[in-house]
Parts: C-alpha cells; sequence; structure tokens
C-alpha cells in the first residue's frame, strides 16, 4: 500500500509523478501495490499551491497500514514576507508541519511496516516537525541548507535511501522515487518495464550510507 499524502498548498507534480510511476508499476506487478491519496483530515478536497488545481483524498491518513507512506513538497512563491501576509513555499511546509499531520506522520515513522518517503519540501515538512533529526536525506537544492540546519544529514543527491525513510531533490525527481520504489519491491525488471513505458531514463545514483568513504581529492 501506498498512501500519498495532500496538505493545502502541495505542489501537483509531487504527487502526480510517483501517482502516475507507482500505478504503473502496481499493474505491471499484477496489481500487487494499491496507490491511494489521502490527507490527515480524511476524505477531502484539497487544494494545490499552483492556480488552484485540486485532488480529493478519499481517505485518512493511516499509520498503521504496511507500506509507504509519501510526503509531497509545497508549490508557491519563494519570496516574500509572511508578517506581510505572503504565503510562501516555507510557510506551507511550515503550517503542514504544525498539521495533524505530523503525530500521524511521526507514527508512521515508528512503525517498522511502514517506509516513509518525501518528494523536493516534504522531507523539509518532516524536519520542520522534528521527524527526521540524525537521518540521512534530500530535499530541493534551494532547501538544503535549511534542511542540514534542522540537524538532518542533508546530502545532495537524486534519491537518498536511508532505510525506512527515502527522500527525493526538486519536483522531477517524484518520477525517480517512485522507480526506486518500484524496484525496491518488485525488482528491476518491472522499474525498467515502467521506465521504458513513461521514455523516462533515471537520473544520478541511489545514494546509501554504506560502502567506503571516498577520499577527498
Amino acid at each position: 500500500m501506498v498512501q500519498i499524502v495532500l496538505f493545502d498548498g502541495f505542489d501537483p507534480l509531487d504527487v502526480i509523478a510517483p501517482f502516475e510511476v507507482l500505478s504503473a508499476g502496481s499493474d505491471a506487478a499484477g496489481g500487487a501495490l494499491a496507490v491511494e491519496l489521502v490527507a490527515a483530515e480524511g476524505a477531502r478536497e484539497v487544494v494545490s499551491g499552483t492556480r488552484g488545481l485540486t485532488l480529493r483524498a478519499t481517505a485518512r491518513l493511516d499509520p498503521d497500514r504496511p507500506g509507504y507512506v509519501v510526503v509531497p513538497g509545497a508549490s508557491g512563491p519563494t519570496t516574500g514576507d509572511p508578517d506581510q501576509g505572503a504565503v510562501t513555499i516555507p510557510v506551507l511546509l511550515a503550517r503542514f508541519a504544525e498539521s495533524a499531520a505530523a503525530p500521524l506522520l511521526l507514527a508512521a515513522l515508528r512503525n517498522t511496516a511502514v517506509t516513509v518517503a518525501a518528494v523536493c519540501g516534504g522531507s523539509l515538512a518532516l524536519a520542520m516537525a522534528g521527524l527526521i533529526e540524525g537521518r540521512h536525506a534530500v530535499t530541493h537544492v534551494l532547501g538544503m541548507d535549511v534542511l542540514d540546519a534542522t540537524g538532518v544529514h542533508a546530502v545532495p543527491a537524486r534519491v537518498v535511501d536511508d532505510g525506512d525513510l527515502i527522500s527525493a531533490g526538486g519536483v522531477t525527481s517524484g518520477l525517480d522515487l517512485g522507480l526506486h520504489i518500484l524496484e525496491r519491491e518488485f525488482g528491476p525488471r518491472v522499474a525498467h518495464a515502467v521506465e521504458t513505458l513513461f521514455e523516462y531514463e533515471r537520473r544520478g545514483i541511489v545514494w546509501r550510507n554504506a560502502g567506503r568513504t571516498p577520499i577527498t581529492i
């Protein structure tokens, strides 16, 4: 089961890219993976941060369901004074981090049967909520310094696999995140079949905290 979490101001591509990849992967694996849009508040219409585009969450986020929970980032202005009413991406992520989603995501992270995944600013939201301190993660290039300042080990990679926490960089990296999840679940042939169907080649090496430490030259 994959639960993709919607919240007010979410980035549509952070949601749709992994949703389509994982849905196609489920088809390629004989329907072995259910993919659902959820929200902390339960079933509702959720307005994105891009031109009012709206998607419907069909259920409440359930941290007890085994599988994956995918947290997208936000869409909106990157500059502006919040004190003057500017609803910037950091404001949207902070609101999400302080919402009813935070305790549910904490429960998901504590559940050994769940892997939490984040796209773009989703990892920043987790960090702002104090949920991933000391873990390895990546976010959009513009948020890497902020991620590092929260106590997260910010890794400048396309996808970072930290066991039960997976994260991906900027918005299009949701495609890479979805393909990596497919490879983890079903192996490279299913992932490659979806990669071929989408006419998209994964970018970069999936970073893991394993192997030799490189010598700085």
